[in-house]
């Protein structure tokens, strides 16, 4: 083995070392691995493929693609996969109290693979929502050397000369259903919207945090942008696998990468994207793995002062492949550095900093997908967090591409998503409204649902513009309009959410960050007095274990204390 790899201060010295692990050595041997690459580092390359979802299905190719890589750097790689839950299909339905729950569960599995095989190090290959986040947090948690790779994104559909997304399908079921479009047109736009493999084409949730792995440094710079299809994304596999095996060497750890400045790049290009509001839960989640304390709060501190520069679906007008057309994530990072948005200081996997990464990218100028920070869409992030005494906790709403920031009106209240799903079809809500949606917060939900079916809905009967909607829940980043999520603390803690009557005035303002109800503080500890919890449901199961374990949104949801107990790390065995 070469001297440049130490076996006896690996993990993996466990396993294959000496007498002691003859019996290991002997389920090896079992599946073709020879005593010699026994005695490389062991590298698990751990992906979500699956056949859920167009978002896994094309993992499996960039898996062997990164095995190559590790193999020809000097490493063993071991595959293995773990579970996601696709937004997409659990949308709408009791499924979507499994997405959240998802990211701890891949975080969680990631983490007991590892610990399991005593691997040295990690590529991570995702693809849907929760998969990314659940990824980058399961490598912080090892602190073993880690490489993120992004499976790509969808190519767009086209419906009628336009560009279309999943998005639109949704939208398009509010016109079908408020008499606005026939089902044969429904029919035709579902047939054409995803025509390959990959994640969700707008910035929502995936391509946010996709976006975020750069940022952060967890990823191969233009790793990010490439569609899922291309076979240019087998190149960056290979890289990835190739680079884990440098930071072996190097003994860069992603505890070194992910740092508070890290943390804060990270929210920069959510906000500089007008990106997914789900932001606001995963980047929490992913600083408390390493011990950082950085809440919605902080998060929302970021957005405040970062502008809106890149003009990305569903608040604008382009949708991923766009963006990689143009130079992908590096222009973006590259306009909020010479902006003063980002720290350029930031280790990142390539052993270099932010600032040395970006040194040789250009601006490009002849595209108006991306634009510099001194000429942005707006001045401020594509999303705000917002408090008051409704949210005590804090809430977020996404802004990029609205008009009208602030809403006063009366609530309207509905105890589950079902039963404002049925209000809103039937159209039994006014302009004006503030359609408050509880009880589907982390524990109340449990899980924490997303309400796109809800919001698609009302966009599609032509409401999007005359209406609000507040939750405890979640959003998509598909989600469009005034919609705010995360309410904190939610209805099942007797959060103010769950005091709200049918009338309340309501008043939201993105441009003060206000969220308030018209109600004293007598009457809303009148009102709490007389309030009981409910019953959710689930007396058993992993929806049981999830509410009894989640915290609170503006934290992160974590089910666990996090980074910043640790005495130890499981690359320190």
């Amino acid at each position: 083995m070469s001297s440049k790899f130490d076996k006896s201060k690996l993990p993996s010295r466990h396993i294959t070392e000496g007498p002691k692990s003859a019996p290991h050595r002997a389920f090896f041997y079992a599946m073709g691995v020879s005593r010699e690459a026994m005695s490389r580092p062991i590298i698990g390359v751990a992906t979500t493929w699956n056949e859920t979802a167009p978002c896994n299905i094309t993992l499996r190719r960039q898996a062997a693609a990164a095995k190559a890589g590790v193999d020809e750097a000097g490493g063993t790689p071991r595959e293995f996969t773990t579970i996601t839950v696709t937004d997409g299909i659990a949308m709408g339905h009791q499924g979507m109290k499994s997405s959240l729950v998802s990211r701890d569960v891949i975080a969680d599995s990631v983490e007991l693979t590892m610990r399991g095989h005593s691997y040295d190090a990690l590529v991570g290959i995702a693809g849907c929502d929760k998969s990314l986040p659940g990824m980058m947090m399961s490598m912080v948690r090892l602190n073993v050397p880690s490489v993120f790779l992004y499976g790509g994104s969808i190519l767009p559909g086209r419906f009628r000369g336009k560009d279309v997304t999943v998005m639109d399908v949704y939208e398009f079921y509010g016109k079908f259903s408020s008499g606005n479009a026939t089902e044969a047109e429904l029919d035709e736009i579902e047939a054409v919207a995803c025509p390959s493999g990959g994640s969700c084409g707008g910035q929502f949730t995936a391509n946010t945090m996709a976006c975020v792995s750069e940022a952060i440094g967890l990823a191969l710079p233009h790793s990010a942008g490439a569609p899922a299809v291309y076979e240019s994304r087998d190149e960056f596999a290979v890289a990835s696998g190739v680079q884990v095996m440098k930071l072996i060497e190097m003994g860069i750890r992603p505890r070194d990468i992910v740092t508070r400045k890290a943390m804060e790049n990270a929210a920069a290009i959510v906000a500089a994207t007008g990106g997914s509001t789900n932001a606001g839960l995963h980047l929490p989640a992913i600083a408390s793995e390493a011990g950082i304390d950085f809440d919605l709060a902080a998060v929302g501190e970021i957005f405040a002062r970062t502008p809106y520069i890149a003009d990305l679906k569903p608040g604008g007008r382009y949708v991923a492949k766009d963006l990689f057309d143009v130079g992908g994530v590096p222009i973006v990072m590259k306009a909020l550095l010479e902006g003063g948005h980002l720290h350029g200081d930031c280790l990142t996997v390539t052993g270099k900093t932010i600032a040395e990464n970006l040194a040789d990218v250009p601006f490009p100028t002849d595209q108006d997908v991306v634009l510099k920070t001194s000429t942005p869409l707006s001045p401020t992030g594509g999303l705000v967090s917002l408090k008051g005494n409704l949210a005590p906790e804090g809430a977020i709403v996404k802004v990029a591409g609205m008009k009208n920031l602030r809403h006063v009106g009366p609530a309207r209240c509905f105890d589950t998503e079902e039963d404002a799903m049925k209000a809103v079809v039937s159209r039994n809500y006014q302009s004006g409204d503030v359609i408050v949606i509880r009880y589907e917060g982390p524990k109340g939900g449990p899980g924490m649902r997303e309400m796109l079916a809800v919001t698609s809905q009302i966009y599609g009967q032509g409401k999007g513009d005359e209406v609000a909607l507040i939750t405890d829940g979640r959003f998509s980043g598909a989600t469009r309009g005034f919609c705010i999520g995360h309410v904190g603390p939610e209805a099942a803690v007797g959060g103010p959410i769950a005091l709200l009557q049918d009338g309340d005035e309501i008043t939201i303002d993105a441009d003060t960050g206000e969220m308030s109800v018209a109600l004293s503080d007598a009457e809303l500890k009148a009102r709490h007095k007389e309030w009981k919890p409910r019953d959710n449901g689930y007396p058993s199961g992993v929806l049981w274990k999830y509410a009894a374990t989640v915290g609170p949104a503006y934290k992160g949801a974590l089910t666990h204390p996090g980074g910043a107990v640790d005495t130890t790390t499981f690359a320190d065995i």
